[in-house]
Order: C-alpha cells, then structure tokens, then sequence
C-alpha cells in the first residue's frame, strides 16, 4: 500500500477542497489521469465526428459510444476482482499498454485512408475494453493515495478532472480534426497513455505483508456481488445512478447530430459544444464543497437531475449557436454535481478490501445505462426525430430522480470504514489448515427478560455484517430452558475465510458488536467457540473455544 501522506496535509479536521494535490504522490496520479482524460476526449470526440462523415445514421453514430461503453458492461466485474486479488500497479500498466497499442492502429488506419466505420467500432470496442479492465483499478487507487478525511475531496478532484478534460480535450479535438484529421487525434491518444504508463513506473506502491492469501478468482466475485447486494448504502448508490444514466446519456449519444445537423456546423462547433459542458462541470467542482455545507447529497442530486433535464430539453429546442454555449454551460455543472456526488457516495460506502469489486460493479451499472441509453435513444431519434428523443428521454430523467429519491446516499458524515482489528485472533490447541472447513461460530449471550426484542432488533444489522463479511449462514437462537440464554450461530465455508472476517471487520461494525454487548448480563463476556469440520492435519486434539468475533 501506498503512504502518500503528509501529516500536517492528512490531519487536518477539516481539508480543503484542493488538500490532496498537497500530497506528492496523489498529485503525479491525478495530473497523468488528467492528461490520459484529455486524450480520451480527442479520441471520443474524434471517433463520433469521424462516424458521422463514414455513415449519417443515428444508429451507427450512437453505436460509437455503444462500442466504448458496451466492454464496461461485460468486464468491470471481472476487472474489479483482478484490482482486489492481484497486483494493482503493475495490472495497470498491462491495461495502459494495451489502450496505447488501440489507439496506434486507429491513427495507422486514419493516416493510411483505410478507417471505415467497422474497423472504427472494433477498435472502440478495443479501447473501451482496456478501460473496463482499467477503471475499477484507477478508482481504487484514488483511496490508497489519499488518507480517509481526505477521500470525498480526492473523489471530487478525479470528477474535476474527467470534466476539465472535457472542457479542453474537446476542443483541441476539433482543432485536430479541422487542422490535420483523425490521425493527429488518435495518435495524441496514444501519447497521453504512455504517460500513464511513466507514472505507473514511478508509483512504488509498498505490500501490505500482513495481508492473508488473496482469494480466487470466481470466489473473489462471488464476495464482490454479497457485499453489494447485502450493503443497503451502496446498493442505494446504484439504484440512483441507473435511474439517472438511463435517461442522462441521450445528451451525449445524440450531441453530434445536433451539432452536423440541426446547427450546421462543423468538428469546431461539436468541440466547442462539448468544451463548454467542461467549462460549467469545472465551475461546479469549485462552488461544490461549499454546497455540501448546506445541502445533503440526496437534495443535490434531485436537483441537479432536474437542471440536467433541462438543459437537455433545451439542447433539443434552442437553436442558436451562442444560446446552447450558456446551455451547455449549466448541463456540465449540472452533471458533475450528480456524479461526483454519486461516486464520492460508491467511494465511501464500500471499505478496503472489497473497493474494486464494488466500484467495479458501480462502473458497470453506470456504463449499462450508458449503453442502453445510446442505443434506446438512437433508434428513438430515427423514428422520431433528433429533438423528440431528447425531449423524452429529459422527461424520463426527472420522473425516474423522483421516482428513486426514496433510495438515501448517506449522511453528510463519511462513515468509518477503516478496519478495526477488534477480533483477537481465535485461541487454539491446533492452528487449522487454511482450507479446512466449513466453520461454525457460537457466541452465547445472557440479557435480561425486559430487554429480549430489543436485543433482537439490535442483532438484525449484525446478521447482515456476519453475511456481507462470508457467513453463508446466520441465526439466533434462545434456550427454551432458560429464556434470555441467547446462541448466534454463523457458518463460513473455511478456516481462511473465517480469519478474513477478522480483517473484514470495520469501526462502524465493532460500534454495532459493542452496542450489543451492552445488553450482555453475565458476569464473563460472551462466550465464543469455533467447531471446524474436515479432518484434522494431525491427530492431536485442539481445543476451539477461545476470543473471537
């Protein structure tokens, strides 16, 4: 793990919004991730002018962003397993090769002539592949950079950062295409990976060599979709960033057919439309910290839904020039307050261990929507017209905000994530083998008579930490014989996966165990015994009962 710390920058209560850039390591991340942002968008903006001169269907212009996004969709969840169990620096570096050898046959075919629209979705495909691979991995590393008080601000920066991009890279992408074509762009594409690459060489991220043996591949994925589907916070993050990104991408997919079409205007045009959406998403990224002052993330998102709806019914309806620059303007700081607001909420929801697997899962809902979104409101705006999409689909973004504003992304308080290292480690006769299971764990309780449903409600939210952590199995049981003897049981398929509930436990969590405890009566603490199924290495007995969870 990286130290990227300097204590008087990472102590302070309250960092400012620009804090994390004092720290040496996350501020080389963050410019390489800008430039590799910038030339992104030259390439994104690129392609989908290039689609237009190669076929003027909407369908096939749409398609565009369906290639890049579609590899999002099918890899995340496997790329968010690599980012948790292998090493991360030097996957990224594999993932930053591959996006730059990409981006060397698209400038190869453009500067050769032989570009056509099908090599140009195949090797979207290709980029947006690498960057599946990618993406869960770089947003992991956002935590490791920067300390925990730092990480909404840290988050925040990397949303400034894709949306400064977009105020530049667009434009010189429409400079590049109008000045030398598409082989300019794509080769700066290229470049802007290799300097990923650079930094990647430099970060010397240190081993964690307390860590136990990282998990498999296919039970890595299996703990990944758990968490996610037994954490309510995070599931929440999802729920709201589907109903948005479904309706939200139509602005994105349908841009440059607004820009050709219903303006008449060229690549400059198109560029500086999009340049201006990163103008207004980088004024937002400034006046943010203060709004977060005064409104929750809830509201923030509501509302800038709402304004993004908008400026999208405007996008379809407005047609001069200068009036959709203001337009854009307001859409792009519209946009990034719902995204940074949402991925700063998938950040802090989800704790260390299983960051990857969770942000990859966020990634992969995120760019479904984005998907499904491209290809629903291009055939739309066949059918019906270019204006008429955009319409509709701004109308389904507000019902659907209004529709999932029941969904909470949390409290203005970060929740404390960090591990709390609480569970002593299990007293035995006999280390067992790692691989032995499956493991049962009892825990007896004693609570006063009065205090029986309560103690019952406050061990609902333990049932779900034991299953979200690897408990195949939870229950609590009371001895019929002597009522208020109380036995929670938890199953977990082996020895190792039970020694990484000992890892996987957080403050929040041992806030929850402590609160429980406090109905405990007895004169010793809870009593803890671990039963182990399988056959022993040795003959030797070994005793099971001892500390614990």
């Amino acid at each position: 793990m990286s130290k990227p710390v300097d204590d008087s920058v990472s102590n302070a209560s309250h960092p400012g919004a620009w804090a994390p850039l004092r720290l040496p390591m996350f501020r080389v991340f963050w410019l390489a991730s800008l430039g590799s942002n910038i030339g992104s968008w030259i390439n994104w903006t690129a392609s989908g002018w290039v689609m237009t001169d190669l076929s003027p269907s909407p369908v096939m212009v749409s398609l565009v962003q369906a290639a890049a996004s579609l590899p999002i969709v099918m890899f995340a969840l496997a790329a968010g397993a690599f980012t948790d169990i292998v090493d991360r620096r030097r996957y990224l570096i594999v993932t930053q090769i591959w996006m730059a050898l990409a981006s060397a046959a698209l400038a190869f075919l453009a500067a050769t002539g032989q570009l056509d629209a099908w090599s140009l979705l195949i090797l979207t495909f290709a980029l947006g592949s690498g960057a599946a691979m990618a993406m869960p991995a770089l947003s992991a590393s956002t935590a490791e950079l920067a300390p925990g008080n730092m990480l909404p601000q840290a988050v925040a920066l990397g949303a400034l950062s894709m949306n400064l991009s977009r105020a530049v890279g667009p434009a010189i992408g429409g400079l590049l295409l109008a000045q030398l074509g598409a082989w300019a762009a794509y080769s700066l594409n290229m470049i802007s990976f290799l300097g990923m690459v650079a930094m990647l060489c430099y970060w010397k991220r240190e081993r964690d060599e307390q860590a136990l043996p990282p998990e498999r591949f296919f039970q890595a994925l299996r703990a990944g979709l758990r968490y996610a589907r037994m954490a309510s916070l995070f599931r929440a993050v999802l729920i709201r960033a589907t109903a948005f990104i479904l309706f939200a991408t139509s602005a994105w997919a349908l841009l440059p057919l607004i820009a050709r079409s219903e303006l008449g205007g060229g690549p400059g045009t198109y560029g500086l439309l999009l340049a201006f959406v990163g103008i207004g998403a980088v004024a937002a990224a400034v006046f943010m910290p203060r709004m977060r002052m005064y409104i929750t993330r809830d509201h923030q998102v509501l509302i800038a839904t709402i304004v993004y709806a908008l400026t999208t019914a405007g996008l379809a309806t407005i047609r001069s020039e200068a009036m959709l620059y203001g337009v854009m303007v307001i859409c792009g700081a519209a946009w990034l307050s719902v995204l940074s607001s949402l991925q700063v909420a998938a950040q802090i929801s989800v704790p260390a261990w299983v960051r990857g697997r969770a942000l990859s899962l966020y990634i992969m809902i995120f760019s479904a929507g984005m998907t499904l979104g491209s290809l629903l409101w291009g055939w739309v705006a066949a059918q019906a017209g270019t204006p008429a999409a955009l319409l509709l689909s701004a109308a389904g973004a507000v019902l659907a905000a209004l529709a999932v504003r029941g969904f909470s992304l949390g409290a203005r308080e970060t929740p404390d994530l960090a591990p709390s290292y609480h569970w002593t480690h299990p007293s035995v006769m006999e280390e067992p083998d790692k691989d032995r299971g499956p493991v049962l764990v009892t825990i007896e309780y004693e609570v006063a008579l009065s205090q029986r449903e309560a103690f019952l409600d406050a061990m609902q939210p333990l049932g779900i930490i034991r299953r979200r952590d690897g408990a195949f199995a939870w229950g609590i049981f009371e001895d019929v014989a002597m009522p208020g003897r109380y036995v929670e049981i938890f199953q977990v398929d082996s020895w190792l996966d039970h020694l990484r509930q000992h890892a996987r436990v957080t403050r929040e969590d041992q806030r929850i165990q402590e609160a429980i405890h406090r109905f405990h009566i007895g004169s010793t603490p809870p009593r803890v015994s671990h039963f182990v199924g399988g056959v022993p290495a040795s003959s030797n007995a070994y005793n099971s009962m001892g500390a614990g969870p």
